[in-house]
């Protein structure tokens, strides 16, 4: 019965020894794009409506944990630093705030199949990655998108960006930071190039 004790006892002061050395269990930090909200729609008389299909991306910027890119070939993952939401929803979000605010559709909404809108907003986040090679640190926007008419399935408009960044703080939320002020800029470029006269044609 001792020798059992003393082997328990043993056993025991092992497992405990091999929990020490191994730290305090690491929690994924989560984070999510916090675009700022733009100003209120204009007052213009508009009599078109548009939807807003979300936007697609490559596989490996939904699976959740934010990308790094150490060469233009290899794509790393960051273990513990994980977004909170699907990229691609927030930036479908904030896409349609800022058609809202631009106040040249009667009526922006997120797209749900039917066809009872003028107009159909297709988009693709190409990339949302910190760079690590070449000069320093830096994060890359990328994000193309083109209008449909629904009545002809014709193409009315089209645009892509891709904005770099250079990171000064050198950590994951300033890296976070940096990717939220570059996504904002992208998303004005692509917009800025939507013509006006959209909102007035039927």
């Amino acid at each position: 019965m001792k020798k059992r004790l003393n082997k328990l006892a043993l056993l025991l002061a092992i497992i405990t020894a091999l929990t020490g050395c191994g730290g305090k269990v690491r929690y994924p930090a989560y984070y999510t794009l916090n675009l700022p909200a733009p100003p209120d729609p204009a007052s213009e008389s508009t009599r078109t409506s548009i939807a807003v299909r979300e936007f697609q991306s490559p596989v490996y910027l939904r699976q959740g944990p934010i990308v790094y890119r150490t060469t233009p070939e290899e794509i790393g993952f960051y273990e513990y630093h994980r977004w909170a939401a699907d990229p691609r929803a927030l930036v479908t979000s904030a896409v349609v705030d800022h058609l809202r605010s631009g106040g040249q559709f009667s009526m922006v909404s997120i797209y749900d199949g039917r066809p009872n809108n003028d107009y159909v907003f297709s988009g693709r986040l190409e990339k949302l990655e910190e760079v690590d090679y070449q000069a320093g640190v830096k994060v890359e926007v990328a994000i193309s998108a083109q209008i449909t008419r629904v009545a002809t399935g014709a193409t009315v408009w089209s645009n892509a960006v891709c904005e770099t960044r250079p990171v000064s703080q050198r950590n994951v939320p300033g890296v976070v930071s940096q990717m939220n002020r570059t996504m904002e800029l992208a998303i004005n470029k692509l917009l800025s190039s939507v013509p006006a006269s959209l909102g007035s044609e039927r």
